[in-house]
């Protein structure tokens, strides 16, 4: 076993990267862990950090620095125990929505080169956060790859676990659901954790269930997330086009489209209308008594709506940050549009607290396995055991 992560300095220090406004960072901070550095590209991103934690040093983007580079501007050196090393590489290279080019992306290379510097500072720990595109996002060989692998779905996740264990990390990963940890949203999310003695860390111990199943609390509600907000703390809230409020105000809490008159189900839709899928997206208000779907970069995209359950507007930015569980004293940075964008490309802090909690009791060898046959996700074949029988007979 790797020395106890609590030999030095009695916590847990740790290096961030692609840290965006500090979602995953927040939850492990509240867990005891200590940041030594923040890594970010994004311009808006850097100021809300700096505004809300000015002490601890800020790098920008991931391609300008080597882990020696890395070690210097902190103050460290090579000798130094980093215990973990975090991050969630753009995820637009591996997204189910758009091109999906993979590592053939210029993002896509950008988690190649963080790869290889959690794995230069010799981390104890490695964590890995990504959209659900991952387990199926195709790898797109080159000349000068030590890894070789066919061109197929899966390959891009095969070539990250690969890398891991040629450097001696054991590995372990899941699709999980936000909300089965505490956040008031449906959210998945790969979490991929890389321990470096070679063991696998152990699946993230749920806190909640749907309706309490196994024991557990049940799922968190958009009610019990964002009722008590006032209208002063959400005057900051973009605005629908009157165009979709003819029709706003006509759907309860919880309805969509689908819940109009059919002559306005077509009126709404148009082209759409006669599409296939479920469209559940379009002309959506959230469930009080529901967690939040997904929120997104935008609360206002025609396909991916998120209005209040009950006024007729879109989620204000104080309800986002609510849901996504920023601290109601947490500043974002630049304008309406960039805060949207910077809480909703968030993790919930709840998952970065529970992902804490693994490692934490992984290290002083008390791991807790979750109940036997919980769902994680909504999604079948999602773990390291398993998520090659999605690509079966395909």
């Amino acid at each position: 076993m790797i020395p106890s992560l609590f030999f030095l300095d009695s916590c847990v220090n740790y290096l961030s990267f692609f840290s965006g406004a500090l979602g995953l960072d927040l939850g492990l901070e509240r867990a005891g862990f200590k940041p030594l550095m923040y890594c970010e590209f994004d311009k808006k991103c850097q100021e809300t950090i700096k505004q809300n934690q000015p002490d601890v040093p800020l790098l920008s983007d991931i391609r300008n620095y080597s882990a020696k580079d890395i070690l210097n501007e902190i103050g460290l050196s090579d000798t130094d125990q980093i215990d973990l090393v975090v991050g969630g590489p753009p995820c637009q290279a591996f997204s189910t929505a758009g091109a999906r080019r993979s590592f053939e992306d210029e993002r896509g290379n950008v988690f190649i080169h963080y790869l290889q510097i959690a794995t230069d500072l010799k981390a104890r720990y490695i964590v890995i956060e990504n959209v659900r595109g991952l387990l199926s996002a195709v790898y797109k060989p080159s000349d000068h790859d030590e890894i070789s692998l066919k061109d197929a779905k899966g390959t891009a996740l095969e070539y990250v676990v690969k890398f891991l264990e040629s450097k001696g990390y054991g590995v372990s990963f899941n699709l999980y659901n936000s909300a089965n940890y505490g956040a008031p949203q449906i959210r998945e999310r790969v979490v991929i954790i890389a321990c470096a003695d070679g063991s696998k860390v152990p699946y993230l111990n749920p806190t909640h269930s749907q309706n309490g199943e196994f024991g557990l609390k049940p799922w968190k509600t958009v009610k019990e997330a964002i009722s008590d907000l006032t209208p002063e703390q959400n005057q900051a809230c973009a605005v629908f086009p009157e165009k979709r409020l003819k029709y706003y105000r006509l759907l309860k809490s919880g309805q969509n489209w689908r819940n109009l008159p059919e002559d306005l189900q077509k009126e709404a839709m148009g082209k759409s209308y006669h599409l296939g899928g479920g469209k559940t997206g379009f002309l959506r208000r959230l469930n009080w008594d529901k967690p939040s779907p997904t929120l997104v970069t935008s609360p206002t995209m025609p396909a991916t709506d998120l209005a209040h359950p009950e006024e007729d507007r879109p989620l204000s930015v104080a309800e986002y940050a609510r849901i996504q569980q920023f601290p109601n004293h947490w500043k974002f940075a630049g304008k309406l549009v960039d805060q949207y964008k910077q809480i909703g490309n968030a993790v919930p802090g709840d998952l970065g607290y529970a992902i804490a909690q693994a490692i934490i009791n992984h290290d002083q060898g008390n791991d807790i396995k979750p109940p036997e046959n919980f769902s994680f996700s909504r999604y079948k074949f999602t773990t390291e055991k398993d998520w090659k029988k999605a690509f079966k007979n395909k």
